[in-house]
């Protein structure tokens, strides 16, 4: 704590841009600089990583001082209504288009009626009617008229028109009629059927004089609609002059508009009158061809967009089609378009999870389709599966400008480097994102600062500098290094927001270190059941591992396990067993198919490295097994190296091994040891058992020194360490193992490769020497049955091993 100068996180000014991470961040911002096609991002994280605000705090900072990307709408193309036309206005124009195309639609709904109610109008209509009516009266009168000058009379009956004879000016009856000579009769006849047939000549001009006098009134409502729809259209013209897509809308919007005002006259009379049928449209579909769909609207945006979307889906990405149900049917039309994040992003940046969405069925190809074509194309998962469609829209697409950040692991960047030839020509730039920093006073001081950034964002109480250090310490456990720091992992910020619920449950003001250590323990005890279980069968002894005394060939191992999000040690025995033979080395493990890869090779580099020290002018005449005991599942990893090769030279030696020390460390050919993973949880692990069977004050753990360095042990086991109840030992080579669990000199080779003959080594080699005599003998047909011990292995020395107060 003394570290710091602040007393609360409140005075400190939050760090969002990350820490330690200019690499990154230069590489964000080269690839939002770039014109060319293909520089989109990838930003590398580790699992657990949360580097959203960091990706946006830079992402905001590269965008800073961009214009604002223009508005998209989507307006109905008259001569092909199947596909709408795309338009792109200056930012906020979309909506005051959408605006004037609504009160278009109210206007026009209330000029047209107006206009068949006009007087002038109707006056007109009359006129046009009137002439038809006085052309049609003529034509009748001139056929009366030849009628009377042939002695007929025109008559107008409920059937039609008739001829009929004519005597002294009135018109002759039946009875007349037949009284009349049958000359007079057949003349009478003869006359009324031409005139019957110079009528029907005339009545057939009628249906033309009809199509005429409908033209004539067509063209009166085309020339009163025309004027007041032209009347509302002026006014918008001016408004878009500068706008030749807006003006050449406005053109069609008016045609249309008059070739349909009939329909509209209709509409509007169903509408004051519902008790009346009509056929036509519904009032509301019919008017949104005029309307104005605004799918991209910019006007409260200020610079260059960044979206970020989280549910990466075929339609969320590049947008969809909505539909309606209109009696019992399911329609469509271009205002029921839906804007994607591509549409929204256009023009600034999109951020989307790889991992999701790669996920979302036909989602990758869409995205990747988008970026090749430099365009915005509405799909259907149908479109993609090739199924049966219905008749539906084919929206025109809208050009691409965008920069799209995909945020995922490391494994997936290179699968999708390795097996999609598309992916490095569109994710040309890497940013790799550090999930660990160095542990110095700048970057703890900075590390306090992305706290106050997380309280601040998240309205948590500030965090006391106590509780800052204590945070920062389990930063540097989560990741196994006492050097490093974890980067804003997503485990530090849910610590700090759990150890604010638990000041707020205490009704403090700022969160301390107690919050910040019961929040740890918290979490470990929800998940720690598994380990509990697993210490209570040792401790208990239904697994056995012993903490006190010394055993020939058998050495405490430890092992990691990982249960989700949570791991824990657990010590091992592995015991060992030699004898008489000819160089094996039986690795049970591998033989029972339990052992992994990476163990097998760990027990060839421990069989090299024997014949290697004891084997090199003689041949190693050994047979020697190694095995986890009570190990009922998979085996891997190289971290039992040493303590494999501690209770393999004890078994050949006949040494005791302290079983109070728990050893883990790998080995190269050579000796050296090497460092190895979990160093704290099996530190931590071994102390648990002896703990619970109560500390002797003689019990630790070896591990390579080069994890000493990682050692961020839990507050009780430094305690005991400090206290001298436990300990912990470093060692550089195998024989620092071998000297401390045995209690002898380790031994090295003079000039001659002999060692000290009452070393660890000494009685291995004198051991090994001896195996290869008998076997020397057997080859021979020697009787080796006379051949003592004591010629070849001094007798071990007797009594448990020195404790760690006799050791050097």
């Amino acid at each position: 704590p003394e570290v710091f100068d602040f007393e609360t996180t409140a005075e400190l000014e939050p760090l969002r841009e990350g820490l330690g991470q200019e690499r990154a961040t230069r590489a964000l911002r080269f690839a939002l600089a770039m014109e060319a096609t293909g520089y989109n991002p990838f930003v590398l994280t580790a699992p657990g990583s949360d580097c959203e605000s960091m990706v946006a705090a830079v992402l905001r900072e590269a965008t800073a001082g961009r214009s604002t990307p223009s508005d998209w709408c989507y307006l109905n193309d008259f001569e092909d209504a199947m596909r709408p036309r795309a338009l792109r206005l200056v930012a906020g124009q979309g909506r005051r288009l959408r605006s004037d195309a609504d009160q278009f639609v109210e206007d026009l709904r209330s000029v047209i009626p107006a206009v068949f109610e006009d007087e002038e109008f109707r006056s007109r209509m009359g006129e046009v009617a009137a002439g038809f009516e006085q052309r049609q009266k003529q034509e009748l009168e001139e056929v009366g008229e030849e009628a009377e000058r042939r002695g007929l009379k025109l008559l107008q009956t409920p059937n039609g028109f008739a001829f009929a004879p004519v005597h002294d000016g009135k018109v002759i009856d039946k009875e007349g009629f037949d009284a009349l000579p049958e000359e007079e009769r057949q003349r009478i006849a003869g006359t009324i059927e031409e005139m019957t047939h110079a009528l029907v000549e005339r009545m057939q001009e009628l249906p033309a004089r009809q199509q005429e006098l409908i033209r004539a009134q067509k063209a009166v409502v085309h020339e009163f609609v025309e004027t007041a729809v032209a009347q509302l259209v002026r006014g918008l013209r001016r408004r878009w002059q500068t706008e030749a897509e807006v003006i050449a809308w406005l053109d069609a919007v008016q045609a249309d508009a008059i070739s349909h005002a009939q329909t509209i006259l209709a509409l509007e009379q169903q509408a004051e009158s519902p008790q009346k049928a009509f056929t036509g449209p519904a009032p509301d579909g019919f008017y949104t061809r005029y309307r104005v769909n605004l799918l991209v609207d910019h006007a409260d945006d200020g610079g260059a967009p960044i979206v970020f979307e989280r549910n990466p889906t075929l339609e969320h990405l590049v947008g969809r089609l909505e539909h309606r149900v209109e009696f019992g049917n399911l329609v469509t039309d271009f205002t029921l378009i839906r804007s994607g994040a591509l549409h929204r992003a256009n023009g600034g940046c999109l951020v989307v999870e790889a991992e999701r969405l790669l996920l979302r069925p036909f989602a990758w190809d869409a995205l990747k389709r988008a970026l090749f074509d430099g365009e915005v194309r509405i799909e259907t998962a149908t479109d993609q599966l090739s199924l049966g469609r219905t008749l539906s829209l084919d929206p025109r697409s809208v050009p691409l400008r965008v920069k799209v950040v995909l945020v995922g692991q490391r494994m997936t960047y290179y699968l999708l480097s390795a097996y999609d030839p598309d992916f490095p020509r569109l994710f040309k730039v890497p940013a790799d994102f550090a999930d660990r920093v160095d542990r110095d006073d700048d970057a703890t001081r900075a590390y306090a600062r992305l706290l106050a950034a997380i309280a601040t964002d998240e309205g948590l109480r500030p965090l006391h500098r106590e509780a800052v250090a204590r945070v920062l310490d389990h930063g540097a456990r989560l990741i196994g290094d006492a050097e490093k720091l974890a980067v804003h992992t997503q485990r530090i910020a849910d610590l700090v927001r759990e150890a604010d619920h638990l000041a707020a449950t205490a009704g403090r003001d700022v969160v301390g270190r107690q919050e910040v250590e019961a929040a740890i323990e918290e979490h470990e005890k929800r998940l720690d059941r598994i380990r509990a279980d697993v210490h209570e069968r040792i401790t208990r002894g239904t697994v056995l591992v012993d903490t006190e005394g010394a055993v020939i060939g058998q050495v405490n191992g430890l092992a990691v396990l990982q249960i989700g999000e949570f791991a824990f040690g657990q010590p091992s025995r592995i015991t060992a067993t030699a004898r008489l033979g000819r160089g094996e080395l039986v690795d049970i493990e591998r033989e029972a198919r339990l052992g992994g890869a990476i163990h097998s090779k760990a027990v060839m580099i421990l069989s090299a490295w024997l014949g290697q020290r004891f084997a090199r002018e003689r041949p190693l005449s050994l047979h020697g097994a190694l095995v986890f005991e009570q190990s009922y599942g998979g085996v891997e990893g190289d971290s039992a190296t040493v303590a494999e090769t501690c209770a393999l030279l004890s078994a050949v030696a006949g040494v005791p091994l302290r079983q109070d020390v728990a050893v883990t460390g790998s080995m190269n050919q050579h000796g050296r040891v090497q460092a190895i993973g979990g160093a704290n949880e099996k530190v931590e692990g071994f102390y648990d058992i002896c703990a619970s069977r109560g500390l002797t004050g003689t019990q630790g753990v070896l591990l390579p020194a080069d994890n000493v360095r990682n050692l961020m042990l839990r507050a009780d086991v430094v305690e005991a360490v400090t206290a001298g109840r436990f300990h912990v030992w470093a060692m550089d080579e195998i024989d620092d193992a071998l000297a401390l669990l045995s209690g002898l000199e380790a031994g090295r080779a003079d000039d001659a490769g002999q060692f000290p003959p009452e070393s660890f080594n000494g009685r291995v080699n004198a051991q090994l020497a001896h195996f290869s005599d008998v076997a020397a003998r057997l080859s021979r047909g020697t009787d080796v049955t006379r051949v003592e011990r004591s010629e070849a292995v001094p007798e071990a020395p007797p009594g448990p091993p020195p404790g760690p107060e006799d050791l050097p």
